[in-house]
């Protein structure tokens, strides 16, 4: 009883407000009810208050850690372990925030002589199979996470982790297993949600994908860690809304593909709002230019996005506060009205433009500039390192065989910095990527989309820049991986009819695949030579 709780606390400290085990408990019953930043108030004038007060700093890292503020949770676990050094618990909890920043060598160095001084500690055997889960070696993350249930069978983490684990290896079937049994066994409100959020992805992977959607929603939960807070005052559209005649508000969300990927049911919102009806769509500026020529029926403008006590807040600061606004929604809350089956999804070839006249200016270019050949757009990396992203992208090396086939024009599409690999498939591979010139590949969106929209092909791993290519009908081919929950339970790509998917046999096998990719490339090359 969280509230209760924090009545009594705040009652001890109308007594005495410098007792410091006052502000502690306040600071335990206010991250219970899910009130972080007054709980990390409460947690620091404990800190102030108590002489011995190692615990209070372990227990405001992981508050901290739990907020994303994993350097500050870092210097507050070592603290706890100085008075501590053996605490396998400090030990583990500094691993994790360690692990977070991407430092998977030194967790990996904390958490083994801890496993050694006590093996019997389930939660060093699930953070264990959590860093090795992040460096992508799924199968050894398993028997990790297999270990830490033998000991502790009730143990809803590292049963969530084993479903995820096993989702990436492609067993959707035993991951929602997991992810259920997990979500059976947690208290906190904010793991549950997190759990809930991992289960749509599963759901979406078995084909539930209606189900899959209303879980999507946990992400808007007031007590989802990492929910984006929207700052509007009218009603939030709901699945069965009437909207026709009516003026609806879509703010975009997630990150640049996914505010692409989601624009799929837009043409079909605009249909249900009948010509009475009035769109506005905000989405991330380099957008802006791109969804206004593809949707030039509606007003389309820039997201703001602000830090508000320590959470992220959104908003539409390019509307006037006059503006008539009856309904508005996060664009990925469309997906439970339009697309709630496979069948759902519409063969369109396209639904964004391209600037037809950059088009043309590209084509010229690649004509009179770039090798003979058809012109192929590569794409092997992500600019996103939160995540373990890097987990979903083959080693630039593995592009060797694509790289090797003759008759074709590689092009430069990837965005930031990617010099050290244009300068290894010169040198390792004797391939010249041809960069095509004047043209910031992260910034110039717009012009990104017409440089596409040129190619004869884009080939790549999901980014935001295979989202606009596909979004705007180019051919492509998507190498996509194991328990990939847009394939929708399919092995084809629903969002985009023309996009063909590369699949490896299993998570990091990335030889097969490139092995086939080449191969199709290679037919595309003779089949243009033939004309």
């Amino acid at each position: 009883d969280h509230q209760s709780a924090c009545e009594w606390a705040l009652k001890a400290l109308e007594q005495d407000e410098r007792n410091g085990f006052g502000w502690y408990v306040l600071a335990i019953a206010l991250e219970r009810a899910g009130d972080f930043p007054s709980s990390i108030a409460a947690y620091e004038s404990a800190l102030k208050l108590l002489p011995d007060h190692a615990d209070v700093a372990n227990d405001l890292g992981r508050l901290a850690f739990r907020l994303g503020m994993t350097p500050q949770a870092e210097s507050l676990f070592r603290h706890f372990l100085v008075r501590y050094p053996d605490h396998p618990e400090g030990a583990n909890n500094l691993a994790c925030a360690i692990r977070d920043q991407g430092r998977h060598g030194e967790a990996i160095e904390i958490l083994r002589p801890a496993i050694v001084k006590s093996p019997e500690i389930a939660m060093l055997w699930n953070t264990m199979g959590t860093v090795v889960s992040d460096q992508g070696d799924f199968v050894n993350a398993l028997i990790f996470f297999q270990e830490a249930l033998r000991l502790d069978p009730a143990f809803p983490k590292a049963r969530y982790n084993l479903g995820n684990a096993k989702l990436l290896l492609g067993d959707a079937d035993g991951a929602i297993v997991d992810c259920e049994a997990a979500m059976q066994g947690v208290l906190a409100e904010d793991e549950r949600q997190m759990m809930r959020l991992a289960r749509s992805t599963i759901l979406m992977a078995l084909g539930r994908i209606g189900e899959g959607w209303d879980d999507y929603e946990a992400r808007l939960h007031p007590q989802f860690n990492e929910r984006t807070q929207f700052l509007f005052d009218q009603p939030r559209w709901e699945p069965g809304s009437d909207i026709e005649g009516k003026t609806l508000l879509v703010v975009g969300e997630q990150g640049l593909g996914d505010e692409i990927l989601f624009a799929n049911t837009l043409p079909d919102v605009i249909e249900r709002l009948g010509p009475k009806g009035r769109l506005i769509v905000a989405v991330e500026s380099r957008l802006v230019p791109m969804f206004q020529r593809a949707f030039p029926q509606a007003q389309v403008g820039p997201h703001g996005t602000y830090i508000l006590g320590g959470k992220l807040a959104r908003g539409a600061p390019f509307l006037d506060e006059s503006a008539r606004v009856d309904l508005w929604t996060p664009i990925g809350s469309l997906l439970r009205e339009f697309r709630r089956s496979v069948e759902a999804y519409p063969a369109r070839a396209a639904f964004m433009a391209a600037d037809p006249e950059r088009v043309a200016y590209w084509r010229e270019v690649l004509q009179a500039e770039a090798p003979k050949g058809p012109k192929v757009g590569l794409l092997w990396k992500s600019a996103v390192s939160r995540d373990s992203r890097h987990r979903y992208f083959s080693p630039f090396a593995a592009w060797e065989p694509v790289l090797a086939q003759q008759g074709v024009t590689f092009v430069n599409l990837q965005y930031g910095d990617c010099g050290e690999e244009l300068a290894a498939a010169r040198r390792d591979f004797g391939v010249d990527i041809w960069s095509p010139p004047g043209i910031d590949l992260k910034q110039d969106l717009d012009d990104v989309a017409a440089l596409c929209c040129a190619m004869d092909l884009v080939v790549g791993f999901s980014n935001a820049t295979l989202n606009i290519a596909a979004a705007c009908g180019v051919p492509n081919y998507l190498i996509s991986t194991p328990g990939a929950w847009p394939r929708l339970g399919t092995t084809a790509y629903p969002w985009y009819p023309q996009t063909r998917v590369f699949l490896p046999p299993a998570f990091g096998q990335w030889e097969p695949v490139m092995a086939e990719v080449a191969e199709a490339l290679g037919a595309l090359a003779k089949v243009a030579e033939r004309e």
